[in-house]
């Protein structure tokens, strides 16, 4: 199931309008003959090509100023301006990509700028001298003013008796039409008479009658019927009015969502590094190919957080602009699928750079800030880069985090969260991701988080719970408390808790996750009407996949816990439904899911749903489902399954009954392997 904006279905719609067109206009006229034949001198003067202008005008066959810093055309359409032979110049696989990617950068604007023409000059217009309803020329973009399908389509979805919301439980799919879901056009399509008449003196004199349009996913009131005079009341009307302020309305950029430790927002442009040619090239890949992969969630919600919030650090931090430089190396190697001393020399040297200077800070004790930004950079964008198979000798990621352990608690940050007396405004950043970082961890080697009380504190607090994961990662924050939790549980039960207790315990945390549903939506797809995406539900639905993860790893620590029993049948199914809504594809959220899918896949079985899903979803990620986390355990749950299926065929069944499919926990798999994976 693709889950792709709902603009690229009119794609291939617009295709054949224009090549009809291009078809019509094939007559040359023959002054244009005589005026070539006329003047046979222009015809043969050869024009001399410039060699100095910038490489993406070269790319683009396109006639560049060469202007300084940036030339007009790359400024216009916010291009990067490359003057010195970019990294991408000498690979012709790169060179196609790297021109197909100007490409969508430009058709984006355009379509931006007819977008934004449109919409200033609707609301510019003068007002009428009476009242109407708002016509789809008044508040939507140019795709909401084409004629929808018809009612009498040959759809099988029922127009006239639309299904409620609370008829859906939080795990159904709607029964709709593949088409209808993604369309972006709306069912309805109505016109509505208005009529005025001006009067001087009471005297009728000027009677006007018009026609408006508009589009509507509301059953419209029958025909005829007469409309009560503005303003409007309703559901119909409120319906209406709130489909188009949905298309209208954007998230701005909110600076004061984190406390980021080199200070407030900053212009990505104003951060001035004095790098070599090779470096710059590193620099530039990372903020335009590395940064959006890392924190796609937080981009989502705050537009271009990573270069205007994260990208000052770099100026006054050497240990964490070599640790970018390296992750970015490693990032090109693996996108590109270079191998060579080069490239492994790049990575190496400033993986080198980054922890020499991290360990020179340490002994100094001083710059904890720093010092703290740049080890968890070397944990968390190491799982958005890289292949399973590098081997590229590193330092384990748990180690990196006991140093970052130490510097949180130097700084104080638990103890600043979580004081009830001083609620925050501002999540400090850092203390967010290393949470993140803590909770997701401690699953991976069976053991308690370290600010386990901490979040314990956060989760019991009425006024003073958030630490911001929801706005970074996409889940609620008191879901990711509760995986917490679990891990603590997990790791109790390895130190021999008795299986009374922990049932116990185990049916204590399934109600308090039971509690994180009230007041929550259904999933539902994450646009707007306009094709835009709508962060709030991306955020709910990630959150609900979260949960029900969360849900099979706590039924995991139950003693005889099976696959194969129906509770985890039906929590696996009830996960596959609910990953439906998260947007798919190379620019969909996937990615950031790795945990989710690693924890729902180890335990579903042969033949299930999910396993078709995953393959699915992993066919339209191409070449980026095997970078990162997610390819990291798109690598361990198809060895997971392997073991799993041979040993449901090699095992014996009784003649009375079928014996229960043996658990063989990701974590196991992992500890044969010689895997030492952070899969957030």
């Amino acid at each position: 199931m693709s889950t792709l904006p709902p603009n690229h279905q009119g794609a291939s719609m617009k295709t054949s309008s224009v090549n009809m067109a291009a078809a019509t206009s094939t007559k040359t006229k023959p002054a244009s003959k005589a005026g070539a034949n006329a003047n046979p001198k222009q015809k043969t003067q050869m024009h001399r090509r410039s060699r100095t202008g910038c490489y993406t005008c070269r790319l683009r066959r396109k006639k560049c100023d060469e202007g300084n810093p940036m030339c007009t055309a790359c400024k216009h359409l916010g291009l990067v301006c490359e003057y010195k032979r970019p990294m991408w110049w000498s690979n012709n696989d790169a060179r196609r990509k790297h021109k197909d990617d100007i490409k969508m950068i430009i058709k984006r604007k355009k379509l931006s700028e007819k977008s934004s023409h449109n919409i200033q000059t609707s609301i510019n217009s003068p007002p009428g001298l009476s009242h109407s309803l708002p016509t789809s020329a008044t508040f939507s973009d140019p795709l909401d003013r084409t004629r929808s399908a018809s009612i009498d389509s040959h759809f099988g979805f029922s127009f006239n008796s639309p299904q409620s919301a609370h008829e859906f439980t939080p795990f159904t799919t709607p029964q709709m039409p593949h088409d209808f879901m993604f369309s972006p056009f709306s069912p309805y399509e109505i016109d509505v008479k208005t009529e005025r008449q001006m009067f001087v003196n009471d005297i009728p004199t000027l009677r006007e009658s018009t026609t408006s349009t508009y589009s509507t996913y509301q059953t419209p009131p029958p025909p005829g019927t007469i409309l009560p005079s503005f303003p409007l009341e309703g559901e119909w009307t409120e319906q209406v009015y709130s489909e188009r302020r949905e298309s209208l309305t954007e998230e701005t950029l909110n600076v004061n969502f984190f406390d980021f430790s080199q200070g407030p927002a900053m212009n990505s442009q104003q951060v001035a590094l004095d790098l070599d040619e090779g470096d710059q090239r590193l620099l530039d890949h990372f903020i335009q190919f590395v940064l959006p992969t890392i924190f796609p969630i937080l981009e989502s919600k705050q537009g271009s957080v990573s270069s205007d919030l994260i990208l000052p650090a770099l100026q006054d931090n050497k240990g964490y602009l070599h640790c970018c430089l390296s992750i970015a190396a490693q990032h090109y190697k693996a996108a590109m699928g270079l191998q060579g001393e080069e490239i492994d020399n790049d990575i190496m040297r400033h993986r080198y750079a980054t922890i020499s200077s991290l360990c020179d800070a340490l002994n100094k004790d001083e710059n904890h800030q720093q010092i703290l930004e740049a080890a968890l950079g070397l944990i968390f964008f190491q799982c958005g880069v890289g292949r399973f198979d590098d081997t590229l000798p590193d330092i384990p990621w748990h180690q990196h985090f006991q140093a970052a352990i130490s510097l949180v608690q130097k700084l104080d940050l638990p103890r600043i969260v979580s004081d009830p007396n001083e609620p925050l405004t501002q999540a400090p950043f850092n203390m967010t991701l290393t949470s993140w970082i803590d909770i997701l961890g401690a699953t991976m080697q069976g053991r308690a988080p370290t600010f386990a009380h901490t979040y314990r504190e956060k989760h019991l607090s009425p006024t003073n719970s958030s630490l911001g994961l929801r706005g970074l990662m996409g889940c609620e924050d008191r879901v990711m408390y509760l995986i917490s939790e679990i891990a603590c549980l997990e790791a109790l039960k390895k130190d021999g808790m008795d299986d009374m207790t922990l049932c116990q315990h185990v049916h204590v945390l399934g109600d308090q996750i039971g509690l994180t549903e009230l007041n929550e939506g259904v999933p539902a797809l994450p646009f707007n009407t306009n094709g835009s995406l709508n962060p709030e539900q991306l955020a709910q639905n990630i959150t609900a996949a979260f949960r029900l993860a969360a849900r099979i790893y706590l039924c995991s620590l139950v003693p005889g816990f099976s696959p194969g029993q129906a509770s985890c049948i039906g929590l696996v199914e009830k996960l596959t439904q609910v990953l439906q809504f998260i947007p798919s594809g190379t620019a969909g959220f996937d990615r950031s899911l790795s945990w989710v899918y690693l924890v729902g896949g180890s335990v579903s079985v042969a033949g299930s749903s999910f396993r078709t899903f995953f393959e699915d979803r992993v066919a339209q990620l191409g070449d980026l489902a095997n970078f990162g986390s997610f390819g990291r355990v798109n690598c361990l749950l198809r060895e997971v399954w392997l073991q799993a299926d041979q040993q449901q065929a090699t095992s014996p069944v009784s003649a009375t009954s079928e014996a229960p499919q043996q658990y063989i926990h990701w974590r196991d798999v992992m500890q044969m392997k010689g895997w030492d994976y952070l899969l957030i």
